[in-house]
């Protein structure tokens, strides 16, 4: 049902009077007005004419007005009904509203008692619309990302709805830059391919740059494209990123981790969208939307002097902040069955069956990893299954048991130290820092050795190794 500026409105009681003062009033505030004193004539009516709202009286001769409510939500359940009722009927307006009942008001009633409960139907019928909107937007969404990347959005949580309405909202515009916020794991590049796939620019090229991926000696070249000959090992012309995402959308992950002198030139390439070849003394337009992602505060490294403020503002436009799947902890379930469901499918396995424990203790856990890792820990633990079913002994977070907590003096203690060493042995972050640290060590500080034994590059090291300040 759609709401439009003139709702239609049927008022059905067995009284012609109360029929004609509730119409007359109606009318005189802008409704089409639907009326019947024959409780027969409803579903005919109901049938002809899209009715948003059914004013229904309780006490009718023939056909009673609860049995009428059921008949009417269960035939056309976006019609809202508002009840009349009389001195005395309480207990069954309480049953009414049972069974989808919207409002009520009592006789003798007052012409400000209709419009009350008219206003609050239509602040009810709103916010139905509002969140069938969300749902449509959300099953549109997945099916999109399903088609195109193979992965979906999966929750039915508030924060996940009012992130997709927010992805609604700034995909409509064309040009408008985009920072997305979130811990690791929370899926930032699936957001920004969404708002790729919900925009006009659906169609055209989404592409994904990682900054901290970029040595600086190629960041022109990288982003902007060279000419053949710029530079020995040019051996042909090159098209930047700019230039391949044009007319589409240019996702940057980690953009704290570009270097000062290179956001310099990004932000002048977002105000005047136009780039220049390494090699070219000329320029050409770009058509692109920047999408930008970090899991670090940028206005506090902005004020730090660590990032750019100018280039924080102009990305900043429009700000999407992805909750922790600690703060939406009831969309845990979708996502184990969804992960269970992808893992079993990929692995040629019957659908599992999941354990309510394991629910439980997911349930209660941290998850510093957030949804990337439950994702590891369903697929290790559909890789270990040999049964029918999931239970806590197939996920590893499970099988680390706490060990009983010494009595007296000393359990707090005790028992913060076995939280801490817990929480860092999850942390995706520290466990990378505590690598670098001891891969340094073994190495004499050699970063060209190190960044070899951990299978990056140098420049990728160095950066690493400035951010965790080592």
């Amino acid at each position: 049902m759609v709401m439009t500026k003139m709702m239609n409105i049927l008022v059905v009681d067995d009284e012609q009077r109360v029929v004609e003062e509730i119409t007359e009033f109606l009318k005189g505030r802008g409704y089409q007005v639907f009326s019947t004193t024959n409780p027969g004539d409803v579903q005919e009516i109901l049938d002809k004419n899209n009715i948003d709202i059914v004013i229904l009286d309780i006490k009718m001769p023939g056909i009673d007005g609860l049995t009428l409510l059921q008949t009417i939500k269960k035939k056309t359940p976006k019609t809202e009904v508002i009840m009349i009722s009389g001195h005395g009927d309480m207990d069954t307006v309480i049953e009414a509203m049972r069974l989808g009942a919207s409002d009520y008001f009592r006789k003798p009633f007052r012409l400000m008692d209709i419009n009350s409960a008219i206003t609050r139907t239509k602040r009810f019928i709103t916010l139905n619309n509002e969140l069938e909107k969300t749902k449509e937007n959300i099953d549109f969404l997945s099916r999109k990302l399903l088609e195109n990347i193979g992965a979906q959005l999966v929750g039915n949580s508030e924060s996940l709805k009012k992130m997709v309405a927010m992805m609604s909202k700034v995909a409509q515009t064309d040009n408008t830059s985009v920072l997305i916020l979130g811990e690791s794991g929370t899926g930032k590049e699936l957001v920004a391919h969404g708002i790729h796939y919900l925009s006009r620019r659906s169609k055209n090229t989404f592409y994904s740059v990682n900054c901290s991926a970029i040595p600086e000696s190629l960041f022109e070249s990288e982003f902007f494209g060279h000419k053949k000959g710029a530079f020995t090992g040019a051996l042909s012309d090159k098209e930047g990123w700019f230039e391949i995402a044009h007319k589409g959308t240019l996702f940057l992950d980690e953009i704290s981790d570009m270097p000062l002198e290179q956001q310099a030139k990004l932000l002048r390439v977002l105000e005047e969208r136009k780039v220049s070849k390494v090699g070219s003394r000329q320029s050409q337009k770009v058509d692109v939307r920047v999408i930008a992602a970090s899991n670090k505060d940028l206005k506090k490294l902005a004020e730090e002097n660590k990032f750019r403020l100018d280039l924080f503002h102009r990305l900043s436009i429009f700000v999407i902040e992805i909750p922790p799947l600690r703060e939406r902890k009831e969309d845990i379930p979708l996502l184990l069955e969804h992960y269970t469901n992808l893992y079993c499918k990929q692995m040629d396995k019957p659908n599992l069956k999941i354990h309510p424990e394991v629910v439980q203790r997911l349930m209660n856990y941290h998850f510093p990893g957030n949804i990337r890792e439950l994702r590891n820990f369903v697929e290790r633990a559909v890789i270990l299954c040999d049964g029918n079913e999931l239970t806590p002994e197939h996920f590893q977070i499970m099988q680390q048991e706490q060990p009983a907590q010494p009595s007296g003096e000393g359990k707090t203690a005790a028992h913060n130290s076995t939280a801490s060493m817990e929480y860092e042995t999850y942390n995706l972050e520290e466990n990378e820092k505590r690598l670098i640290r001891k891969v340094l060590e073994i190495t004499g500080n050699q970063k060209t050795k190190a960044a070899q034994m951990l299978g990056i590059t140098w420049q990728a090291l160095n950066r690493r190794i400035k951010r965790f300040g080592l």
